[in-house]
């Protein structure tokens, strides 16, 4: 498959061309593509993951660049079917009606906006909204539930296009979005361009320390092709004319920052949050190689204590499925090569995501309705950024004696 992808050779913020080598997942399947019946004999195509550190600007990304309409033109992951998410997004779009005072005047951008489930908050409010969604079939299910959705990637053209178009952002939003941007300066020049003079841009992310000390391993694939910390986001917008004032710590995904960004002719004051992780970042050593030694070590613990206990399990005539056909869940199984003969099937609440199966090793999607059915004795948690939510749906099936397994940051059973 080598004409969709690319390798790159320098930085993908500063261009800086001497780039070291932090882990080498070896070839995988796109951790998003999910297998339909009729393909499943198959073979799946697989693409190398190597994930690499630049000591200029202090990203964090992969080498690999797979062809973005490969990856996201038939795209399956719906926020809306995450409760945790819907009322985050609720909570966002208030804080920033309430804060930037946003009317039937304003305009709110979101970029990568899915479904549309964090602009209807906006929309029931009236205020004027636009999606930009690359995946064809989910703007059309964002157009069709009335979110207005412009089917592209958000990128220089893009913003320009909307730009001349008289629409003009107050407030600009990428929630797990520049993970996915290889063009990374396009994108920021795009957003620099689209934002009113007095405008802010607010952009959520995995955070690369939460990622780092937890072993988030699972969240390194394909789509994301950069991991930041604030030290390297700021870089970025700074070479765009923009500053970001604003960084705080949520706890979705893992662990994820959310940093707010404006003009940089506003000189806004940083915010002490802000001072205080960039204070850390620096006595951590974020910009240093040394920082992000240890996470090989750890990622291979973790597979020797989690296929361990599954051969364990399945030794003694245990039956084990597991929950969350996410790109997470993908990872996993396949960098620690757990096939169906370990897993009988994954649970997903995703209607669009059931009767399909998993990538690589073709393991069945059902929904949870038939985990009471089937009972089995494990459900390994492969969503376990969204643990607690999902066992809290679940108390039936742990009442009747099933048992959790969450595989990260340490294994354990619940």
């Amino acid at each position: 498959m080598l004409e969709n992808y690319t390798v790159i050779g320098d930085c993908r913020i500063c261009g800086n061309r001497k780039i070291d080598s932090i882990y080498s997942f070896g070839d995988v399947p796109l951790a998003n593509s999910l297998v339909r019946k009729e393909d499943i004999n198959k073979e799946d195509d697989h693409f190398p993951l190597t994930l690499v550190f630049c000591p200029r600007c202090s990203l964090i990304q992969i080498k690999e660049t797979v062809n973005p309409e490969t990856l996201f033109k038939n795209y399956l992951y719906f926020s809306s079917f995450s409760e945790t998410v819907l009322r985050r997004s609720e909570e966002l779009a208030e804080n920033l009606i309430r804060e930037r005072h946003l009317n039937q005047d304003s305009l709110v951008v979101e970029i990568a906006s899915n479904d549309g489930y964090l602009l209807h908050f906006f929309k029931k409010k009236e205020i004027p909204i636009l999606g930009i969604e690359p995946a064809e079939n989910i703007a059309k299910i964002a157009n069709e539930k009335g979110i207005t959705t412009l089917c592209d990637f958000f990128n220089l053209q893009c913003a320009e296009k909307v730009a001349n178009d008289g629409k003009m952002a107050d407030v600009i939003i990428g929630n797990n979005v520049l993970a996915h941007v290889s063009d990374l300066n396009g994108f920021v020049e795009g957003i620099r361009v689209l934002l009113k003079e007095n405008g802010i841009g607010s952009f959520e992310f995995p955070y690369i320390v939460n990622m780092m000390r937890n072993t988030e391993f699972d969240t390194i694939y394909h789509e994301h092709l950069c991991y930041f910390s604030l030290t390297a986001v700021m870089e970025l917008f700074k070479r765009h004319q923009l500053i970001v004032f604003n960084a705080e710590l949520t706890e979705i995904h893992g662990g994820s920052l959310r940093i707010t960004v404006t003009h940089r002719d506003n000189e806004l004051e940083i915010s002490k949050n802000m001072r205080d992780l960039l204070q850390k970042e620096s006595v951590e050593g974020l910009d240093k190689i040394h920082f992000y030694r240890t996470f090989a070590s750890k990622i291979d613990t973790i597979h020797q204590n989690l296929t361990s206990l599954l051969n364990d399990l399945k030794a003694r005539g245990k039956t084990i499925a597991a929950y969350g056909a996410a790109a997470k869940g993908s990872m996993l199984l396949n960098v620690f090569q757990i096939s169906k003969e370990t897993i009988d099937f994954v649970v997903d609440r995703s209607t669009y995501k059931q009767n399909l199966f998993m990538p690589g090793n073709h393991i069945p999607i059902i929904g949870p309705e038939y985990l009471l059915q089937k009972q089995p004795d494990y459900l390994l948690i492969l969503a376990w950024n969204f643990a607690d939510e999902i066992m809290n749906q679940q108390q039936e099936y742990q009442r009747k004696g099933g048992k959790f397994i969450i595989p990260i940051p340490d294994v354990k059973i619940i």
